[in-house]
C-alpha cells in the first residue's frame, strides 16, 4: 500500500501543473485552513435560512471542531508529511503531521452535516469538499491515503453532527431568538 500511495502522490504532483491551476489549488487549500470556508458557509446558511438559523450557526462550527479532533489523531499516528525528491510541497502546513488530512476531515464533516440541513445543496457541498481534499496531494502536502482517511473520518463526524442538528427542536419559551 505505501508504494501505491507514493505512486499516486507522484502522479498528482507531476500532472496538470500549470501556474493557473497551481494558484487556484493554493487558494482553495488556503480557504480550508482552520475550517474557514465551512465556517463562512455555515454563517451564510444562518443568514439565509432564518427558520434554521441556530442549526446553521452550530453547523458553522463543525469544520473547525473536526480539525481539533483530527489533530488528536495526528498526535497518535505521527505520520510525517510526504517528501518526494525533486518535488517540494507547493505550500506550508501548520504541523509536520500528515495522517489524516485535516482539510479532508473538516470538509467532509461540514459537507455531510450541512447537506442534512440543505439536501438540495448536497452535490455542491460534497463537490467543494472533494475539491478541497484533492488540492492537498496535488500541492504535495498529503499522501492520497491521508485524504481517504480524512474523508472517512469527516463523513462519520458529519453524520453524527448532522443527525444532532436535524433532530434538535426549537423551544418556543427560550429567552433568546436569533
Amino acid at each position: 500500500m505505501p508504494e501505491l500511495d507514493t505512486k499516486l502522490l507522484r502522479f498528482m504532483r507531476t500532472r496538470g501543473h500549470t501556474p493557473v491551476v497551481e494558484k487556484s489549488a493554493h487558494l482553495i487549500s488556503k480557504s480550508g485552513e482552520n475550517g474557514y470556508l465551512w465556517f463562512a458557509i455555515g454563517l451564510a446558511g444562518a443568514a439565509i435560512d432564518g427558520n434554521r438559523r441556530k442549526q446553521w450557526l452550530a453547523a458553522s462550527l463543525i469544520g473547525p471542531l473536526a480539525i481539533g479532533f483530527n489533530f488528536l489523531i495526528k498526535l497518535v499516528v505521527k505520520r510525517p508529511r510526504p517528501t518526494l525528491e525533486g518535488l517540494p510541497p507547493l505550500g506550508g502546513a501548520p504541523s509536520s503531521l500528515s495522517f489524516p488530512s485535516a482539510h479532508a476531515t473538516a470538509s467532509f464533516a461540514a459537507a455531510t452535516a450541512m447537506s442534512r440541513l440543505a439536501p438540495e445543496l448536497k452535490s455542491a457541498l460534497f463537490g467543494a469538499a472533494a475539491l478541497m481534499a484533492v488540492t492537498r496531494p496535488y500541492l504535495g502536502m498529503h499522501y492520497p491515503s491521508d485524504i481517504v482517511a480524512g474523508a472517512a473520518l469527516g463523513t462519520a463526524l458529519g453524520t453524527i453532527a448532522g443527525k444532532a442538528l436535524t433532530e434538535s427542536t426549537e423551544d418556543p419559551n427560550a429567552p433568546y431568538n436569533f
